[in-house]
């Protein structure tokens, strides 16, 4: 059989040949990234979303595969990296105030890289070794920081947003087997005859909705818990709402905020446990966002409780500085994950290689091929250390509280709460109160057109039943400084005042 020769532009990144072009290629793109990090004037280049789309039609002007012989990598690189940087937001950025992308730590990005290079996977154990015993040993040591006991289990996973989906799954079959006997992962809801309920506070993370729908339990059966004027879960509607269930419906999890991602909220955690408990339903904590207090003596009170839950989502890739993707589910009973485990496959495990300890992940994960994020994340904690981690969280809740006392000072802005975590909303206050939404919408759009900051927006519930529009920072480098705060918000005043006064004049 005549097979075509490979050409010389492939080359294997770990060979001795590999990586000798591989220290050249990062060479010049590490060039390239200090190039343009020297050019930079803000956070993002001018001009908006058209100007990025112009300069990605420029960029991307040739075929996917190009014909004949091409360019080669370095010239490549140089072709795409230069543009993927310069429209890369600026995480580094004092006015990158915008989303949970931390700047991640030298290290974690060094071991990336290895990641990369090796390319081991995590679902069968000659797909790498080591790579296991390490995802294993991470697992085992965040669930004793997140106070569980012996027995306690977990994966990592590619986001907040996964780690809900699958906790929710596990909550479903774990319920029904246990209250039924029976398996819904085998047997389907239909035959089972039972409605699955999901119960979560108003305002749960969007997340939970969305796995509802992919649950097949419907977004109509979930219940929103009442809360409380502080944002707060109410334990006793909770209890009211499980025993007002009606037949055919069974509760199959409760799900809380353990720091949500706009006003930090934790909710009761203790007490909802003990309701979950008397009714013998599955207790989630979300803490995607909030699990970045347990690093810091000052701010882990707010999660007293956590290790109540039977399941817990925890991101690394916030406060734990590397790069995504970096988050957890754990589960306070390892065998919960057992329904991922029931392959019908016999060529990743089998019975014999089992008992002889060659043992992959394939059985705790919704992925078979997955990367080997436990590296950068360990990397990441061992380089930092307990001391160092905790006060980059505190450095980074200081600075919201700084932000805060500085917009409830300025009479033109209004505070939206104390921040509990490093998430502080605002919303400018124009002459017409009628149009603030309007305007806060308007002035976000104006920031980031002109590469002046980013930020984000959210909508929070107000009195009247409807929502108000608030801004949002997001504090997550510990490097940026008072000064640095002061002037984005003088910069957005300013802003502010450009619009107010073009839109009284139109």
């Amino acid at each position: 059989m005549q097979t075509s020769e490979p050409s010389t532009l492939y080359r294997p990144a770990g060979t001795q040949a590999g990586l000798e072009e591989l220290r050249g290629l990062l060479g010049a793109a590490l060039d390239i990234l200090g190039e343009v990090a020297a050019g930079r004037t803000g956070p993002v280049p001018p001009g908006g979303p058209e100007a990025a789309r112009e300069a990605a039609r420029q960029a991307l002007a040739g075929p996917l595969l190009p014909p004949g012989a091409p360019a080669g990598p370095a010239a490549v690189l140089d072709e795409l990296v230069r543009p993927y940087a310069r429209w890369a937001a600026d995480i580094t950025h004092p006015a990158a105030l915008a989303r949970m992308q931390p700047p991640p730590t030298t290290a974690s990005v060094a071991a990336e890289l290895v990641a990369a290079v090796l390319n081991q996977s995590l679902h069968a154990w000659e797909s790498g070794p080591f790579a296991l015993e390490l995802d294993r040993w991470l697992i085992a040591r965040l669930a004793e920081l997140a106070g569980y006991g012996p027995g306690a289990g977990g994966t990592l996973t590619s986001g907040g947003s996964v780690s809900n989906l699958m906790a929710l799954i596990a909550a479903r079959d774990d319920t029904i087997a246990a209250k039924l006997g029976r398996y819904s992962f085998q047997e389907g809801l239909l035959q089972i005859g039972v409605q699955p309920v999901i119960l979560a506070p108003e305002g749960i993370h969007f997340s939970i909705a969305r796995a509802a729908r992919i649950l097949g339990i419907g977004e109509e059966h979930i219940r929103a818990v009442p809360v409380g004027k502080d944002g707060r879960m109410i334990p006793a509607e909770a209890d009211r709402i499980l025993t007002e269930l009606p037949a055919g419906q069974l509760a199959v999890a409760l799900v809380a905020c353990a720091g949500s991602t706009d006003l930090g909220i934790v909710d009761p955690l203790p007490e909802i446990a003990e309701v979950t408990r008397r009714h013998g339903v599955w207790l989630h904590a979300d803490a995607a966002y909030g699990a970045g207090a347990l690093f810091s003596r000052r701010l882990r009170p707010m999660l007293d409780g956590l290790a109540l839950a039977d399941s817990i989502t925890m991101d690394l890739h916030k406060f734990g500085w590397t790069p995504a993707s970096s988050a957890a589910l754990l589960v306070r009973r390892e065998e919960t994950l057992l329904p991922f485990g029931l392959q019908p496959t016999t060529c990743l495990s089998s019975d014999d290689d089992t008992c002889a300890g060659y043992i992959g992940l394939q059985g705790t994960s919704l992925q078979t091929t997955r990367r080997a994020d436990a590296l950068k994340i360990a990397v990441t904690m061992r380089a930092l250390g307990e001391d160092t981690i905790e006060a980059m969280v505190d450095t980074c809740h200081d600075l919201a509280r700084y932000a805060a006392a500085r917009i409830a000072a300025e009479p033109r802005l209004e505070l939206g709460t104390e921040p509990p975590l490093t998430a502080v909303l605002f919303r400018y206050l124009p002459d017409a109160p009628s149009d603030a939404d309007a305007f806060n919408g308007a002035l976000r759009r104006r920031a980031l057109e002109e590469g002046r900051a980013l930020i984000a927006r959210t909508h929070i519930p107000a009195g009247d039943g409807g929502t108000r529009v608030f801004l949002k920072l997001m504090l997550l480098n510990p490097d940026t400084t008072p000064e640095q705060i002061d002037q984005v918000i003088d910069m957005l005043l300013a802003l502010a005042a450009e619009q107010e006064a073009a839109t009284a004049g139109a």
